[in-house]
């Protein structure tokens, strides 16, 4: 999943993915690929803009 094969950034795709399963609750039983792309889509759009967090001083991470 990550271009450089770099452990570090393994990591950040394991918590991307943890994030999306868990937290957004991606759902497994979807086969349609372009409406699992969609909702990430969607995940990655309120991830970025709309949810503060304390670690950020309660800014978003855009």
């Amino acid at each position: 999943m990550t271009e450089k094969y770099d452990p570090y950034e393994n990591a950040i795709a394991e918590r991307i993915n943890g994030i999306l399963k868990q937290e957004f609750n991606i759902a497994k039983n979807i086969k349609d690929l372009s409406l699992k792309k969609e909702l990430i889509k969607s995940a990655i759009t309120i991830y970025s803009n709309r949810i503060p967090y304390l670690s950020n001083h309660m800014l978003t991470p855009i």
